[in-house]
């Protein structure tokens, strides 16, 4: 569970009016103490019955409560007491032993890295608080104090009593300089010092313990009886929460306020630097997962130097950007990576670490999941990936020209790509129907609706005189009303501006799904048999980890323009002396001459959008690329 300050510091910079760091810490230990009364109320709710049920059978020994209705009230009363104890038995032992999140990260020892320990250790006596017990790195731009010491850890746990591990984001290693992350880690830090405090410590366990009883019914190989009890418990985990929910929030801001008014007195003129870079890194390190790690992971690359790459990530961006325009300049100050023995193997550990989480790769390089050097990432991912769409582009044009036409398909060619989205109009939008067993959509959803509201508008009679008479009697519809039936028409022609185009796109999101689906589907298994193998697998050290995808779901006019992005560059890269690069910000790249062509994205749209080929064309003319000519695919 995380807690503590983040490494973007908290709320106003720790500028708390002068209440400073004792009112901080006063402020969290009275929420924690309101968490505890919430516990306590549940334990006393929970006692309560038995303790009735003792004043009923006191009052017969002494002779008060006497006759048959006492008599029937002790056995009720006696009846409901071992059944709340038993269930509240039950929440306790659940609460007690279930499992709180470890967030997945890379362990540094101390050998592993002496300097970093030092720079931690000097900072928390620097701060007069506790160190943490242990550091370990995260594949994101943040940083926070982890408490490890639950015995169901396993591995991952520390010694019972230990201060909470510290977990530091991977690339403020790489980019940061020392004199920087020392500024970013001050109040996380200084977070260690109201951690140790025993009323914020149970309260936090208790919380924790909370939390990890409301997952117990979604773990697996439960049986329904043990399922349903556990979702018993989960109920009333949940009511828990509810009721201290806003307690423990207001005690980790109190204690994030003492931490961040606690570092202001380190290095508090580089903490306003820091905080700047903080910013910078979360933007490149962004841009580097969804636009140049995420095509690697979906071809079954791993680049093994994400960390590194950041840095080149970020310095373009500071080169493009004015907004960043000096930032580069720090590159000559020692960075922070320099404080680990063996920083290769580190970045190493963490950008496979980043694979699972974002992509749910394999715990382990294997065929099919290898590591890819950045030297070698325009051969083994940029010109993959296009040929694989290529391929992917021209394989459903087969099965939609087999379903139109029996006769063999045409030669994967840019040509053919061209003629498919540049039909005449009065083309029908979508081909005859395929055979049973092909199961690619060849009619894009509502198109049919849409011909028929068509035909409907077409055939629709003229208003009636008396009709018109009325609208000019009434002053006939507004002109926002006028605007808006515009607007709704101007949608309209863009959907069907291109029918050959949406039909082709429609198909294409189907088979993308479909190897999507395949694609999750061995993951799942690799995973399942990871856990009967005692192996990582596809999981994190708590069980299955949640993917957090890094892109939204794209429309198929999206998908198709991609793919014919792909063909254009495998036919430039076949027919004339352009090569497949890497852009450190936008990620793959078709390099004509040594430069990137950054004007192909348009071209392409206007073919898709419009079935306009005359940009498009005229930018293969100039570029010497043959259309007619047949590619190579994967």
């Amino acid at each position: 569970m995380r807690y503590g300050v983040s490494g973007s510091g908290f709320g106003n910079g720790g500028k708390d009016g002068g209440l400073g760091d004792e009112w901080g810490v006063r402020a969290a230990r009275s929420r924690a103490l309101a968490v505890l009364r919430v516990r306590g109320r549940a334990l006393g709710a929970a006692i309560l019955p038995a303790a009735v049920a003792v004043v009923l059978y006191a009052g017969e020994v002494t002779g008060h409560f006497t006759g048959t209705g006492w008599a029937t009230a002790r056995v009720i009363t006696t009846v409901l007491a071992v059944v709340v104890l038993l269930a509240a038995a039950a929440v306790a032992l659940v609460v007690a032993r279930a499992r709180p999140a470890v967030t997945p990260t890379v362990e540094l020892s101390e050998t592993a890295a002496p300097d970093l320990h030092r720079l931690v250790r000097d900072l928390a006596d620097r701060l007069d608080v506790p160190a943490p017990s242990a550091i370990a790195l995260t594949p994101d731009c943040d940083s926070w104090l982890e408490d490890r010491s639950h015995r169901a850890h396993g591995r991952a746990a520390v010694p019972a009593g230990a201060g909470p591990v510290l977990v530091i984001g991977s690339p403020f290693l790489w980019w940061m300089r020392v004199g920087e992350l020392r500024a970013v880690l001050a109040p996380v830090v200084a977070g260690t010092g109201p951690a140790a405090d025993p009323d914020i410590a149970a309260a936090r366990r208790f919380v924790r313990g909370l939390d990890a009883a409301v997952a117990v019914p979604d773990e697996p190989g439960l049986d329904p009886l043990r399922r349903f009890g556990a979702r018993g418990v989960g109920r009333v985990a949940r009511l828990l929460l509810r009721a201290c929910g806003n307690h423990a929030a207001e005690m980790e801001r109190g204690v994030a306020a003492a931490g961040s008014e606690r570092a202001q007195a380190v290095d508090q003129g580089t903490r306003i630097v820091a905080q700047e870079q903080v910013g910078l890194a979360y933007a490149g390190w962004d841009r580097l997962l969804t636009r140049v790690a995420l095509p690697a992971w979906r071809m079954g690359r791993w680049p093994s130097r994400l960390d590194a790459g950041v840095v080149s990530a970020l310095t373009e961006l500071s080169r493009r950007d004015r907004l960043a325009e000096g930032f580069s300049s720090r590159l000559g100050e020692r960075p922070a990576c320099d404080l680990l023995e063996e920083p290769g193997a580190v970045d190493e550990a963490a950008s496979l670490l980043a694979a699972r989480l974002f992509h749910g790769g394999p715990a382990e390089a294997g065929p099919d999941w290898a590591p890819v050097d950045w030297s070698r990432y325009p051969e083994e991912v940029v010109d993959r990936k296009w040929r694989a769409d290529a391929a992917r582009l021209h394989d459903v044009l087969d099965r939609l020209s087999t379903a139109a036409d029996p006769e063999a398909p045409e030669a994967p060619t840019l040509t053919r790509v061209l003629t498919h989205l540049t039909a005449p109009q009065d083309r029908p939008s979508t081909p005859p129907a395929p055979k049973e067993d092909d199961d690619l959509p060849v009619v894009p959803p509502g198109a049919e609706a849409a011909t028929e509201a068509r035909a409907e508008a077409h055939a629709r009679p003229e208003p009636l005189a008396a009709e018109e008479e009325d609208r000019r009697e009434t002053g006939g519809r507004d002109e926002h009303e006028a605007e808006t039936d515009a607007e709704h028409e101007d949608e309209d022609e863009d959907d069907v501006r291109n029918p050959a185009a949406d039909a082709l796109a429609a198909a294409l999101s189907a088979q993308v799904a479909r190897e999507d689906a395949e694609r999750e589907a061995r993951a799942a298994a690799g995973a399942t048999a990871g856990a009967a193998s005692g192996a990582a697998g596809f999981t994190g050290p708590d069980g299955p980890w949640p993917l957090a995808p890094l892109l939204p779901p794209r429309t198929g006019r999206d998908l198709l323009a991609d793919h014919v992005t792909a063909l254009v560059c495998c036919a430039a890269v076949d027919t004339t002396g352009a090569a497949p690069g890497l852009d450190w910000l936008d990620g793959p790249a078709l390099l004509v001459d040594g430069e990137r062509a950054a004007d192909l994205g348009p071209r392409v749209l206007a073919l898709v959008e419009e079935g306009d080929p005359a940009p498009l064309r005229a930018w293969l003319s100039t570029t010497g690329v043959r259309p007619e000519k047949p590619v190579r695919l994967l």
